[in-house]
């Protein structure tokens, strides 16, 4: 009788012990693998923002959730080898920022989901077929950065009210930038202004386009979003400064950098959306059934010490349409 009652007794704790790991099976922590070019200081509202959208849905970093973070530093070739570690380390879903980081993303893994925090062109860069229907293993939000030139533009001419010529920086081999050139014309002539195109295809041609913006007495810059100006944003800002010449951006980290003004989308909000496309995934909506949404808040930010280093006075009409001035 003692040895059936002790048999029994075995049964039942292996029973419990296979039910126990049975239910830690099922209650496996989902790992987020997060991709970025840029360093955590340089991140930290948006992963901030990140993981507040996470809380929203019940999802709490080191509890319930994990989250590999990868910083590229601002080297882009460092990208391609954490894409492909994330992969390894067979991470549920994968967050990129911008085609920088997405097109390494994209290469390293066509299953794993990818979810674009922003992305400005990700149609016409080959990211996905369209908006309404991203197919493949990728969706999240597009920034519209490029089509908002225009009201950059317009913005530079209302900062420098005597503007009549402004340099444009773009990249030849991003199809998006070029179609947003192509789209500035009518506004400039719309606004009286003449706009230069200058090509960037490596970082040596930053320098030859702040030469030629002097020898075309360009009155301000404009550079469309591309890899090349964004990994050596230090360097367009620091010159722009140099040559007193204003500039206006549509990436936040271009005034981080220094730079006079910035429109363009909040960043911050975009990644606090991307959380929703996170908890619809890995609940088992795939990629390819949620379309790319779009930015819903924008912001113009100035920043008047740039612009006392170039003696240039932001009318009070500008200043007054800033959602933020840095004094």
């Amino acid at each position: 009788m003692k040895k059936k009652i002790t048999v029994l007794s075995l049964c039942a704790m292996l029973f419990a012990l296979c039910s126990s790991a049975a239910a830690q099976q099922q209650k496996k922590i989902p790992r987020i693998g997060f991709l970025s070019l840029g360093s955590v200081s340089s991140m930290a509202s948006r992963v901030d923002a990140f993981q507040r959208g996470l809380r929203e849905h019940g999802y709490v970093e080191g509890q319930n959730i994990h989250i590999e973070y990868r910083y590229a530093e601002g080297d882009q070739n460092r990208l391609g080898a954490f894409a492909a570690e994330l992969v390894n380390l067979k991470v549920d879903v994968i967050i990129t920022g911008g085609t920088i980081a997405t097109r390494p993303a994209k290469q390293a893994t066509n299953t794993i989901p990818i979810i674009m925090a922003y992305d400005s062109n990700p149609v016409e860069s080959g990211i996905i077929a369209s908006l309404a229907r991203p197919g493949g293993n990728i969706t999240g939000l597009a920034s519209l950065s490029n089509e908002l030139s225009g009201k950059r533009l317009e913005l530079l001419q209302q900062a420098v009210p005597k503007l009549t010529r402004v340099e444009v920086f773009v990249n030849p081999s991003d199809p998006g930038a070029v179609t947003a050139v192509k789209e500035l014309e009518p506004v400039a002539k719309g606004l009286g202004l003449s706009v230069y195109p200058f090509e960037i295809r490596n970082p040596e041609d930053i320098d030859k386009g702040f030469q030629a913006a002097i020898k075309i007495r360009a009155g301000a810059l404009m550079a469309i979003g591309d890899p090349i100006t964004f990994t050596h944003r230090k360097r367009v800002v620091d010159l722009a400064i140099r040559n007193h010449l204003p500039s206006i951006h549509g990436q936040i980290q271009f005034i981080e950098a220094g730079a006079l003004m910035v429109y363009g989308p909040n960043e911050a909000d975009m990644y606090r959306r991307t959380a929703n496309f996170v908890d619809k995934i890995l609940k088992g909506t795939k990629p390819a059934e949620l379309p790319v949404e779009q930015p819903i808040k924008f912001e113009l930010i100035i920043n008047l010490k740039a612009a006392k280093q170039i003696n240039l006075t932001i009318p009070p009409n500008v200043l007054a349409r800033a959602d933020k001035v840095i004094r």
